[in-house]
């Protein structure tokens, strides 16, 4: 291992001489690095993995053996626009993890900070990942999808395109996931459907402890929202006629969105 300005460098990697690595960064044997990538401060590249493409990696990132992150996107569209990849800080991606680069000029795939993909998981061109996501052994995600903070996906499942899945959600092993999984939501099953709150995530989390959290009126809005005889706009329309606390607002801006024109739309409750 050669050591220049506090960068770690295996004999038998590359590292291209535009290639920006901060103090602390390890690149292991085997290992690629092309032109255009920034690695942050404290980021170890394991054996064999490739960085390469406008790809952009923060502080103190674990990369596991065989992981290619920032390759062309699986889209026909694709037409060699210098598309980026952004990824936070404290993040760890096991092996064989795969991260495309976006499809058009200006776009990005964006990770944020301390999540873990475990291996074999694939992360689609244009996808939006947020902070503290957990992505079991073997979810493929596909293109322009969007996975919000303290999601928990199991494994061995895929994930539709231009699906978005919110806040604190839960998505049992296995489950076909073809629309949208809302806020607090626990979903499991082939095709998948909710099955209720996602109530033991929720309490870990720490939000029991938000004096502006209300789990007795997140569950009134769920129930009024998905048990009710009212269609789902007519349910958000009675919803916001209410009183919101912080859960129950973010469960109905995601599902106003959700119905929107062009969108999905949620996963139904199961019958």
């Amino acid at each position: 291992m050669e050591t220049f300005e506090g960068v770690k460098v295996h004999p038998n990697a590359f590292v291209d001489s535009s290639a920006e690595l901060h103090d602390g960064v390890i690149i292991s044997q085997g290992a690629i690095v092309g032109p255009n990538v920034t690695i942050g401060q404290g980021t170890e590249v394991g054996p064999n993995a490739v960085i390469t493409g406008r790809t952009q990696i923060g502080r103190n990132n674990k990369v596991f053996p065989n992981v290619f992150i920032g390759l062309d996107p699986q889209d026909l569209k694709y037409k060699g626009a210098p598309t980026e990849v952004i990824i936070g800080d404290n993040n760890t991606f096991r092996e064989c993890v795969t991260i495309n680069k976006a499809t058009d000029e200006g776009e990005k795939t964006i990770i944020g900070n301390n999540n873990l993909l475990m291996a074999y998981t694939h992360i689609g061109h244009n996808c939006e990942l947020g902070n503290r996501i957990v992505l079991s052994n073997s979810v493929q995600v596909a293109g322009h999808v969007k996975i919000e903070d303290k999601a928990i996906i199991g494994g061995c499942l895929g994930i539709h395109q231009f699906v978005h899945i919110g806040y604190l959600a839960m998505i049992g092993g296995m489950t076909r996931v073809d629309r949208d999984v809302p806020p607090f939501c626990l979903v499991e099953g082939h095709p998948g459907r909710l099955r209720g709150l996602n109530r033991i995530g929720i309490k870990r989390s720490g939000l029991m402890e938000n004096k502006d959290f209300d789990l007795k009126l997140l569950q009134s809005t769920w129930n009024l929202l998905f048990k009710s005889n009212h269609v789902m706009s007519d349910a958000l329309k009675m919803a916001s006629r209410g009183k919101l606390d912080i859960s129950s607002k973010k469960l109905c801006d995601f599902l106003k969105d959700s119905i929107s024109k062009e969108r999905r739309g949620p996963m139904p409750l199961i019958n």
